[in-house]
Order: structure tokens, then sequence, then C-alpha cells
């Protein structure tokens, strides 16, 4: 009926175009959807918490980004051991005598290197990147720790290519290691100012700072004021923090007081509390440095002032992303057992228990109300994981019975680690498991009900870590379109946050990210825009509701057929495409060259040697070439595959439309560590199927994919290796209803992924009283628009609608999310 009703209302709106409005709000017939709300009914409840944000130090999202510290490398820490690029005067130039030295004479024991400079001479640093910004009138402030033999006069001074900045200021200091300090009042705004020091005679000199007087809420060694509002605004539940790969990557080791050894290391909680000046830099995962300047209390204010959740991540010393080790020293894993105890007492503990009571020294003697703690991260090693997190848990909840640990699932939404990991999650009775994933919109808009069929007698959810693969706001409409589906599975999904947080835009290890910055400019993304509507709008319970859906365009898998590299030097032979009825396709033995196909550009070097086709450049990424006719349907491929060299192995692809549009079979994918199926729709890849099959350099493997309709069948050297059926619908028109207890409040969240006026028939029933006008929030824009620095198309519009009733029609624009307040009595 609903799909009759629709096909209908397409033919009598082509009658009627002339009399029907296209914007939001007409009550006009025919109608494409219809949307059934059973308004005296209850369904599942919304924790308060439901949304929050996972914030990791990625993407420069601490020093340079959300801690306010304006100097980089400030304490001469940087090792090339950490960065190739890297020495102890990186970000600092020289002018005369000035050497970074590591001796007796340093700060301390976990800050080593100090810079030695002559009298007469200066350095100066260029912050992050672009340079230092400052902002007229605005006060910044100045301060060193300094050593001198006697009496030394140190000239501080802000200048950029136009002059000075601020007015200089003359500190004397004078004796052994202490902490000096002047206050900058900038006279002009600039972004690429630098802090000069100069002195008058020879002195050692460590954590040379400059930090805007304007943090969030005013707080010493704070957060960027902006950046911090901007992730306020979002009104998270909770604060994940402080990973992420970078938690349970690195050695477990501890800081080795005595040599200073700058190993990189897991992120370790106890290493990042206490004076800033005793926090020992560390190399972070994702290639730069943590000064650890935002540590595990600034966190923990952060959410307290953020009124979220606090929701610390620690390692269960089985590694995660990508490196599979098992930290075998029990008395390794004992200490970070006991880490973790001291961690829940750092947090809650009274200021009479020692971690309790240096929480207090800080300047926090009231506890943080810590309720969650994850264990681990992404490992793809579950059964050795869950040996280890119960671990944890029986010592936790031994000690802290109230205190939910939580588990996860792997890196991925499916996939043999995936399935161990859940098994062995519910054979473990945990309380709530982790899930991480980042996928296609495609992906996003076909798996509106992912959680509709999980056991509810089992583990909780929590989506930590999700997007789609982009920050326009075609992405954040899959990602509407999916959070309607997790709102209407409350009950089980309990917790989910975006991921990840923050971006520099000169500074990026991984994208999409929800907001972007420089350094002086901070703006949320499409992304940003959908998440902050859902988490500001959420309810507190969800209200039963159906809609009628649009009819699905199916049809067989096509498209031509190709062969591609990522990392890997590969050969592949005797391709061979046959018709299901036997009917040759196609038949190359590279014998006559490679004429029959066509090379995408920058895709590598492909030539044919020794009879077969070679991409033989180790360094090139997605190097696809294809053969055949875009019109090709129920057939099967085979060719001959070895690996060369490089980091992974095959990937044969069908159904090529395009270079963005495509399936392949990626063997030996994910450096070597997985194989699965990819679907990429419109540039934006998706995984269909996946196990932990890898690939052997030098061996020649035999591949044949069988398509047929929309069910494709691999097989592996004969042998079937995997299966699956492409026929799930991307429907692009999403809704559920929940309800805001205190105002009584329905709230009609409705998707609209399409390029027409969506117009709807609402019916509330006829157990409630409703008022006619409706306060309406919607982003509507273009597919394609992404908010930039200068520009941001995607933001959301407020009106009100007067034509409520028990049963009304409303037009949902045309690529939009539209949240209506619906008023009962």
């Amino acid at each position: 009926m609903a799909r009759r009703r629709w096909r209908l209302g397409l033919a009598l709106g082509a009658l009627l175009a002339g009399t029907l409005a296209a914007g939001p709000g007409v009550a006009a017939e025919p109608t494409d959807y219809t949307i059934a709300v059973d308004s005296a009914r209850t369904g599942a409840a919304i924790d308060e918490t439901m949304y929050g944000v996972f914030y990791e130090d990625i993407n420069r999202a601490a020093d340079g980004g959300l801690y306010a510290e304006l100097v980089q490398n400030r304490s001469f820490e940087y090792r090339a051991a950490d960065n190739s690029a890297y020495t102890p005067l990186s970000s600092w130039t020289v002018s005369g005598s000035a050497k970074a030295v590591d001796d007796d004479g340093r700060l301390n024991s976990r800050n080593r290197t100090y810079l030695s400079i002559g009298g007469g001479s200066s350095v100066t640093n260029s912050g992050y990147h672009a340079g230092i910004a400052v902002e007229k009138g605005k006060q910044y402030d100045f301060s060193f720790w300094a050593r001198t033999e006697g009496t030394t006069s140190l000239t501080a001074g802000m200048r950029d290519s136009r002059g000075e900045l601020a007015a200089a200021r003359r500190v004397v200091a004078r004796g052994g290691w202490a902490k000096y300090t002047a206050t900058f009042t900038a006279r002009r705004t600039s972004t690429t100012g630098r802090l000069t020091v100069a002195v008058d005679r020879s002195a050692a000199l460590d954590m040379i700072s400059l930090f805007p007087r304007d943090t969030y809420k005013g707080r010493k060694n704070g957060l960027r004021k902006a950046l911090a509002e901007n992730v306020e605004a979002l009104d998270p539940g909770f604060l994940r923090f402080p990973g992420g790969c970078l938690v349970n990557t690195g050695s477990h080791e501890a800081y080795d007081e005595n040599s200073g050894w700058q190993r990189k290391r897991s992120y370790q909680w106890k290493d990042t509390v206490g004076p800033v000046e005793e926090r020992a830099t560390n190399a972070n995962f994702w290639g730069y440095n943590q000064s650890y300047g935002l540590g595990y209390y600034e966190y923990f204010q952060f959410a307290e002032d953020t009124g979220a959740m606090p929701l610390p991540v620690v390692p269960a010393l089985v590694t995660g992303c990508g490196q599979n080790t098992v930290t075998e020293d029990d008395a390794l894993l004992e200490r970070h057992i006991q880490d973790t105890l001291d961690l829940i007492e750092f947090a809650n503990g009274p200021v009479t228990s020692e971690w309790g009571g240096k929480r207090a020294a800080m300047g926090h003697p009231e506890p943080f109300h810590l309720t969650h703690i994850e264990v681990g991260n992404e490992e793809n090693l579950p059964t050795e994981f869950i040996a280890r997190f119960k671990q944890f848990r029986t010592a936790v909840q031994s000690k802290y019975p109230h205190i939910k640990v939580i588990s996860n699932s792997g890196p991925d939404d499916a996939g043999t680690v995936f399935d161990a990991a859940w098994r062995l999650n519910r054979e473990a009775d945990v309380d709530m498991v982790d899930e991480h994933y980042y996928n296609s919109p495609q992906w996003f808009l076909e798996n509106n009900d992912r959680y509709d069929t999980y056991d509810r007698s089992g583990p909780k959810v929590f989506l930590g870590e999700y997007a789609s693969q982009g920050n326009k706001f075609s992405n954040a409409l899959a990602e509407a379109a999916f959070m309607t589906g997790l709102e209407r599975n409350a009950d089980i999904v309990k917790l989910v946050s975006y991921a990840p947080l923050l971006a520099k835009k000169d500074d990026v290890q991984w994208q999409p990210d929800m907001i972007w910055f420089d350094n002086a400019r901070s703006w949320g993304s499409a992304n940003y825009e959908t998440q902050k509507l859902f988490m500001t709008n959420v309810g507190d319970e969800v209200v039963p509701s159906t809609s009628s859906t649009t009819p699905a365009v199916s049809g067989p898998i096509t498209g031509a057929v190709g062969l591609s590299t990522w990392a890997t030097s590969a050969a592949y032979d005797d391709v061979q495409v046959t018709a299901a009825d036997g009917t040759s396709l196609l038949a190359d033995d590279f014998s006559s060259g490679d004429g029959r196909w066509t090379e995408a550009t920058d895709a590598g070097s492909w030539a044919v040697r020794d009879g077969a086709y070679v991409q033989s450049d180790e360094a090139a990424e997605n190097t696809l070439v294809t053969a055949g006719d875009k019109g090709w349907q129920n057939y099967d491929l085979r060719v001959k595959a070895t690996k060369r060299s490089g980091k992974e192995g095959f990937l044969i692809a069908f159904g090529v439309k395009d270079t963005g549009n495509h399936y392949w079979w990626n063997l030996g994918g994910w450096n070597n560590t997985r194989s699965g199926v990819e679907k990429t729709v419109d540039g934006e890849k998706q995984t269909v199927v996946q196990d932990g099959t890898t690939v052997e350099t030098g061996r020649t493997y035999d591949l044949r994919v069988e398509v047929r309709g929309r069910q494709v069948t691999l097989y592996l050297d004969g042998r079937k290796w995997g299966a699956f059926t492409d026929d799930k619908v991307a429907e692009p028109f999403r809704q559920v209803v929940t309800r805001d207890k205190a105002t009584g409040d329905l709230i009609l969240k409705v998707v609209n992924d399409q390029p027409t006026t969506a117009r709807t028939r609402i019916d509330l029933g006829d157990r409630v009283k409703v008022t006619p006008t409706a306060r309406v929030t919607t982003l509507a824009a273009d597919p394609a628009a992404e908010n930039t620095a200068d520009t941001q198309p995607v933001k959301p519009a407020t009106s009100t609608f007067d034509g409520v009733t028990n049963t009304f029609s409303y037009g949902f624009p045309a690529h939009s999310v539209t949240f209506m307040r619906i008023r009962t009595e």
C-alpha cells in the first residue's frame, strides 16, 4: 500500500506541480510518505548520558589545539627517537649561542633537557605551524624557569613580520631553578606571531610558556576558550578520553626516571598529573609529541565543566590499532591493574587517601564522581583481550562494585574478530561493549536497523567511535538517518559518540572530524551541526512510530573488472571473465601486452613483465586498472595473483562502474592483517564481508569471483572463501519520535536524504491533545556543502509551523534533517 501510494503521489505530483509549493510546512496532497505515531504509548527510556563526545589527541587536538599553550616544544624535550624530524630545538631558532643540554643540572628527572644560553643571545619560538595567534587587547601570561650563576636580565618580546605585537617585558632571574612570570597585552591581532627570549648573561632556561589569560572558565593551565565552548555547546552526556589508539599502543613500561629514555609509551595516566613541569613528554601514536599539559586532571575538570560524565580508557596490555601483541609480563600487568584502581581513587577518593589527596592538592578536593571506566581499545586478539579484561574487571569490582567496566568488540562493525569478541563478551557477562566503525554514507543509510535484532538480555552497546567517510552534508545526512535507529534502540544502545572530535586544519592524521580549527579560528563541520541538533534535543523516552518507505530500485550487480594494489607490488596473470552460460567475455594471458586494460591517473607503475601484468610501485595506493564492459552481469572472474613485495596483498575488482563505484576483494589488506570485500559508492568504502586471511609473498594464488544477480561467491585456491548478497536498501527517509517529559513535547525527527521534498502525512493518533504551533529546526543544504573557516553553509534554521493537528501534512525539504517540537496538553 505504501509503495502504491508513493507511485500515485509521483503521478499526481506531476499533474499538480503548478499548485504545490516545494518548501517546508506545506499541507498538501498527494503524500509521498506517512508517519504514524502511537502517542499514547512509551518506548525505550533514553539515558541523559546517551550522546557524548570522544576526545583523542589526534590531529593536534591537544598541544596546538584544545590545550591553550602557545609555545611548541616549551621544555626542549623533542627527540629524533620520537620523530625523525625532531631535535631538542624544534620550533626554536637561535641567535647567538644556545644549545639543549641533558645533564645533572636539569630541572627535574622527568624534565631532563634544558636550554643553556649564552649572554647576549636569544631564542625565538614559532608556535604551532603558521605562528602564535594573539588578539588585540587580550592578555597573555608569559612564564619560564631559570637557573643562573649570578643575576641575569631576561627580555621577552612578541613580534610578527609587521613589527612589535606587545610591549617587551623584562624579568630578572637569579640563583637556582625558579619560576618567573610576566604578562603581555596584545596591541594588535596577528596569527603569525613569534615569541623571543633574550638574556644579557648566560643562563639555563626551561618550560618557556605563553598562555592566553582568557581560557575556558578562566582556568590556569587551561583550555582554548572557543574550542572548549564548541564542545560545551553540544551538551555532552559523557566525555570519553584520552583515546583511542594512543591508549593501548607503544610500550606499557613506566617512564625511566634514571635514564629518561624517551620511549614511545602508551598513555599512562600517572604521567599526566601533578605540576606541569614534572610531566614527562611522550611520543604520540599519531606521530607527534604530547606535553601532557592537558592530562587526566584537566580531562576530569573539562568533563565537570561541560556537565559530562567522565569515561576514561585504560590499556589492557593487548595492543590494538593494527598492532597485535600481548604483554606477557605478569608484574607489569599487575602494575597497570593497580594503576587503574589508583585512577578510581584519584577521581573519587577522599582527600585523606593517597590519590584523592593528590587530586585535592591540584585544586579539586571534591570527587569527580567517576562511574564508568573502559579497558582496552580495538584489540584484534579477542581471546587474549577478554582474559586480560576479566582480570581488570575483577580487581575493579572487588574494590569498587559500583563502577561499570566497559569492554570492546575490536575495530570493525562485523567479521571474525567482531563475532568472536561479542561471543566472549556475552560469555563473560560484560555490562557494555564498545563498538567502533567508520563506513561509507551508503552503509549508514543501509543499516538503520542494525540494533533492532540485538539480544536484549546481553551486554548493552557503547557506540564509542563512528562516522561516515567525509565532512560534507551528504555524510551528515547519512549519519542522521542512522541516528534515528540508535534512538529507536535506546534500550540497547546506551552511549554514542561521533569520532574524532577535533582536527587542526594543517595537521591532520585522520578525517573526517567533528570540529575543525586553526591557530585563530574554529568551526563546526556539517556533522557537528547534525550531532548538535540530536544531542540538544534528545528527549527522555522513545514514542513508538512507523513510517512508509521509499520504493527500492534494484537489479543485478553490473560492471567491468579490475586489478589493483595498495602499498604493494603484485603480478597478475591468466585473467578470464566468463558469462554464466559459459561464453568467454575476456581472456588475457598478457602475451600480447596490456592493451585491453585502462589505467586511471596516478595508478602506479603497470607493465607486462615475464608474461604477467605487474604493478611495481610499492609505495603507490589504489592503482586500479580496468577491463571489460560496464554492462557485464552474471559472470565469473578468474585471475592468478602473486605478491612480489610490500605491505599488503591483492585487490580484485568487479562490478566496476568507475574508480569511485565498484567492489573489490581485498586479500591481505589492512597491512596484511585480514581480508574482506569492500564496496565503494561515490568514492566511499564499506566492508561487506571479511575474515583473517593473510597473503604470503612469492606465492601464486588462484582467485575466482562468481557474480550472480546480487549474490557474490568468492573462491581462494578452489575453496569457497566467502559469500554475500548485496540487497540492503539505502533508505533515504527515516524518522524517530521521542518525548520530553519535562515539557510534554513530542520531538519528531525526520531525515530526508533525497533531492525532492518529502510530502508527508503525520498521524499522532486520537489519544493526545496537541497545540497547533510547533517549533521547527531544520538543517538543509546541498549534499556537497561543507563548512569551512570562511563559510558555513550548513547551519540550523528555526521557524514555527501553525498547522499541527492530530493528523496533518508537512513537506520535509530536500536533503534535510528536521526536528519538530509538538506541544501536547
